[in-house]
């Protein structure tokens, strides 16, 4: 196969990939920008969620007793979390009184105060929504494999942009030229294009890997995460939450209550983790464990830990796509329209 032929491949590959796929990364990629900054944007949408007055200096049970005023029956706290930083509401979750569901309910609690600041479904909610339309496209079910599939068509289709932006004769420079085509969508296209090609063909890989944590999980030799499904809290437990945190010897985190299936306290501490029995209060502390590759692979996809500046990146890297995306679609319509024209009959000379 010629270099010409090869390059034509790549180019009809790259283009269907972006006129077949068009209408699902635009809204994936343009939930994922949202999403780099999730916390910032709950906090803008519900202000009065995160209205706390100081830090979270209570003893947890005052946190429990005041989520559990506001629960409706059949309801059992599942977890509290503290802020994380120190700044904002102490979380506390609840389990529904539906056995078999999965959607919590979150209570938000001013940390000097223990005072409600909200109550709200897990899945309810401006973010919780932009979650499920990054991660799921909203499509119960195969959602998130469709997700996934994209991922893996935007890492083909960065790479064989890559491959088309680079010019065929000449130096390498001709490829930073903003008039490479007449057309103002067209160099949009191959500017914006080279540029994120980097950063798109890492959030694409991070995406898949995320989506189908089995299938990278065996490639990558680390053992796939479970889901293991949603298990009732204990309704009444022999160990207090506050000795409980006491016991652990540590600043907690977060804490989980004990289950049906798995009867023992479970804290996540400042500098490592706890598991305390129920039954007979005998703790078990563990060092912090080491970060997984499926771990890494969600930091570098959402920037959680990673700084300013590659949270910038990842911002950049979920709206370029989308100007691409219309920019692919009006440069296809525009050639079409081009092929359409008729002939221009040159006038018959003099």
């Amino acid at each position: 196969m010629s270099k010409i032929e090869l390059r034509n491949l790549w180019f009809s590959v790259h283009k269907w990939i972006g006129l077949l796929l068009a209408i699902l990364i635009i809204p994936v990629s343009l939930s994922g920008s949202a999403l780099v900054w999730h916390d910032w944007l709950d906090a803008q949408v519900n202000p009065g969620r995160y209205a706390v007055s100081g830090p979270a200096v209570l003893p947890p049970s005052r946190y429990v007793a005041a989520a559990q005023a506001v629960l409706a029956p059949g309801e059992r706290i599942a977890s509290l979390r503290y802020p994380e930083g120190g700044e904002g509401p102490v979380v506390v979750s609840a389990a529904p009184a539906k056995p078999g569901a999965r959607e919590r309910v979150n209570v938000y609690l001013d940390g000097a105060s223990a005072r409600v600041l909200d109550k709200v479904g897990s899945n309810d909610g401006v973010v919780r929504v932009l979650h499920r339309l990054h991660g799921t496209l909203m499509v119960p079910g195969m959602g998130r494999q469709i997700v996934g599939w994209i991922g893996v068509a935007m890492l083909v289709s960065s790479l064989t942009g890559l491959w088309l932006w680079w010019p065929l004769t000449g130096s390498v420079k001709r490829g930073f030229r903003w008039k490479r085509r007449p057309q103002l969508d067209a160099n949009l296209h191959h500017q914006l294009g080279f540029w994120v090609c980097i950063p798109l063909a890492m959030l694409s890989l991070t995406g898949a890997w995320i989506s189908f944590p089995a299938i990278f999980g065996q490639l990558s030799g680390a053992r796939p995460p479970q889901r293991p499904a949603p298990a009732a809290p204990l309704t009444e437990t022999v160990q207090r939450i506050d000795d409980v945190v006491r016991g652990a010897g540590g600043q907690a985190v977060a804490i989980t209550w004990p289950t049906g299936k798995s009867p023992a306290w479970k804290l996540t501490l400042a500098q490592g983790e706890a598991e305390i029995a129920d039954a007979s209060g005998a703790v078990t502390t563990r060092p912090p464990r080491p970060e997984t590759i499926a771990r890494t692979m969600r930091r570098w996809h959402d920037g959680t830990g990673m700084g300013a500046v590659w949270q910038v990146v990842i911002f950049l890297g979920g709206i370029i796509p989308a100007v691409l995306a219309v920019t692919g679609v009006t440069m296809w319509v525009g050639t079409r329209r081009w092929r359409r024209r008729p002939a221009r009959k040159l006038a018959p000379a003099e």
